[in-house]
């Protein structure tokens, strides 16, 4: 929230970042919209309009055609941080079915598609199993199928669990392995069962290449022509043709993957591959030091 909403109780404040929610992204707001969301009686959702009129004077004017507030011409959001990236979350949480219409504050979305994956699917009760064992600081045992040579059918094996990750497509868990003495990622849909919690092995805070960093320096390729890089600076938030993605060395396997960079990235077609490793030697380098293991 901005500076100027702190003052006031966390229920009326929500309902003021609603309502210029639907002001500077849907293009107005009127009681109705409040009452329905929030469960609030009209003379409530009435103050609410009132208060956010005395708070922001210059922000919503009346339609009387539409019934409703509308954004004036010089609307200045000051409960609202308006921000692309949540709002393209809420529309793509939308799409895929994992949220409702009112939960996601959105009352006219879009047609919107999404490049489907399958979903993976994770057991609920392994998944509270996982939570607990990090939680409490715990080992677990689980009925795990790997997809290496040497362990082709499922075995049991107890893991200390310590954190989440995911890596664009699937769920994780970060955890020390009993068996293999040393920390890997157990992926959460290939967990078939859990039993008997407990006592934990090593702790998270030996994990280095989940504590510890490496910097990817991304920019644009050099084959695209000026025009382009400078799209896709713009794209990936560049400065003077340079990002910098710092990552943890357990996901630094993850994040090259999905971004195309496993391989020397100059070496491949512009036309597909927008961006390359600036820093390709250090990060191959900082890849076989990540040892990506599963």
């Amino acid at each position: 929230m901005l500076e100027s909403a702190t003052a006031l109780k966390w229920g009326v404040e929500r309902r003021l970042e609603f309502i210029e929610f639907r002001l500077f992204w849907e293009g107005g707001v009127n009681r109705s919209d409040i009452m329905e969301m929030f469960d609030v009686s009209v003379p409530q959702a009435s103050k609410d309009l009132t208060l956010y009129q005395e708070r922001a004077p210059h922000n919503a004017v009346y339609d009387k055609s539409a019934k409703r507030y509308v954004a004036a011409p010089d609307f200045s959001p000051i409960f609202l941080k308006p921000d692309p990236g949540s709002y393209l979350s809420r529309l793509r949480s939308l799409a895929e079915g994992l949220t409702e219409t009112s939960e996601s504050w959105i009352v006219s979305p879009p047609v919107t598609d999404i490049a489907l994956t399958p979903r993976r699917r994770v057991d609920s009760g392994s998944l509270r199993a996982v939570l607990d064992a990090i939680r409490d600081r715990r080992s677990l045992e689980v009925h795990y199928q790997s997809m290496s040579k040497e362990r082709a059918a499922p075995v049991w094996r107890r893991m200390t669990p310590h954190a989440l990750g995911y890596d664009g497509l699937r769920w994780h868990a970060r955890a020390y392995c009993h068996i293999d003495d040393r920390f890997k990622d157990f992926l959460l849909p290939r967990i078939l069962g859990v039993r008997n919690p407990g006592e934990p092995g090593a702790s998270g805070a030996d994990d280095r290449q989940w504590s510890d960093t490496f910097d990817v320096e991304i920019g644009p390729h050099p084959d695209l022509t000026q025009s382009q890089k400078d799209v896709v600076a713009k794209d990936f938030g560049m400065k003077n043709g340079r990002a910098v993605l710092t990552v943890r060395y357990a996901m630094l396997f993850y994040v090259l993957k999905r971004l195309g960079l496993l391989v020397d990235a100059t070496k491949l077609s512009a036309r597909t591959q927008h961006i390359v490793a600036l820093n390709r030697v250090e990060t191959d380098e900082a890849l076989k030091a990540a040892d990506f293991q599963m």
